[in-house]
């Protein structure tokens, strides 16, 4: 079965600590859903094209299914609830090819 992918790329972040409970909160929910951070805070960026060299998030699930499961979770809702006001992010979720 294909495994599932959170990808984040978070075009600005003017004020990382504002993303601190957010970060706790949603570091809880992954694991708690069996999420594995593969990429996150603190990883090297080389960008190309229309890339931006800022954080970039990637989280491996056993399953697109759990994947999903996982952003539709109660524990989930309650760290998106702590995003900052203006806060601006690009996340997908992707099935793997095997």
């Amino acid at each position: 079965m294909p495994k599932g992918y959170w990808v984040s790329v978070y075009p600005t972040i003017d004020d990382p600590e504002r993303l601190d409970v957010y970060n706790k909160l949603a570091g809880l929910a992954v694991a708690a859903a069996g999420g594995r951070v593969l990429a996150s805070i603190g990883s090297r960026v080389d960008a190309h094209e229309a890339g931006i060299a800022e954080r970039v998030v990637l989280i491996e699930f056993d399953s697109f299914e759990q994947a999903v499961a996982a952003r539709a979770s109660a524990a989930y809702q309650e760290a998106l609830a702590e995003l900052p006001d203006g806060f601006e992010r690009d996340f997908r979720i992707i099935e793997g090819l095997d």
